[in-house]
């Protein structure tokens, strides 16, 4: 996320308060998110932040997984972090929310985080606003830390028909790093050690993929 073309939850404002029940009813979210989760591995004592964390699903779930972890979710668009502060509190948790784009490592200080999860972010950026998240996220894990994405990826069959129509939703010129398979490279070219493939699920808008990252 970043300030230059910054792309609301649904793509436009309007759309927001629908964000949660038609996520939830075509995505399958937590389960695609509880993957997540399960590849991240959050531990007891782990800083975790959520880029792009929207109505706070993720920081939720996170948190339930490990209530000793410090997690803080950051986005952009203040509609969705007051509907993620109301489900926060609604849980009572104490996630903490921050309103900012993941456009400058000054956000938060260097080495602040053991855990960055990013769920379907990354195909709303260009090319260049896509590195410049990354080597912000860089800058903020610790020696050993990790980054985590869950993203669209490549497709396959009749799904690559069916991408198309994110394509004209998002903006082709913002999807199709990930439609070709460039968010590891991307990933890598942002200062980070490795980027793994750790596969693909089956969504109603195409397929997702899943990657891991250390930095350098």
């Amino acid at each position: 996320m970043t300030s230059r073309g910054y792309v609301p939850a649904l793509s436009f404002d309007a759309l927001t308060r629908f964000y949660d029940p038609l996520i939830a009813l075509t995505l399958r979210e937590r389960t695609l998110k509880g993957r997540l989760l399960d590849q991240a591995r959050i531990a007891a004592g782990h800083a975790v932040l959520d880029v792009g964390c929207g109505t706070g699903t993720l920081a939720l779930m996170a948190k339930q997984r490990e209530p000793r972890a410090r997690v803080v979710g950051l986005d952009g668009d203040p509609a969705v972090l007051a509907i993620a502060q109301r489900k926060i509190a609604r849980a009572g948790s104490d996630i903490e929310l921050r309103e900012g784009l993941a456009d400058s490592p000054a956000l938060f200080a260097p080495a602040s985080f053991d855990r960055v999860l990013t769920s379907l972010v990354l195909h709303h950026l260009t090319t260049e606003q896509k590195h410049k998240a990354l080597t912000a996220i860089r800058t903020w894990l610790r020696p050993g830390g990790e980054l985590h994405v869950l993203d669209f990826g490549p497709q396959r069959g009749v799904m690559r028909v069916v991408s198309r129509g994110i394509a004209a939703f998002d903006g082709e010129d913002r999807l199709r790093d990930n439609l070709a398979g460039r968010l590891p490279s991307i990933i890598r070219d942002a200062g980070f050690a490795s980027a793994e493939d750790l596969g693909s699920a089956f969504t109603p808008f195409g397929y997702v993929s899943y990657y891991a990252a250390k930095p350098a």
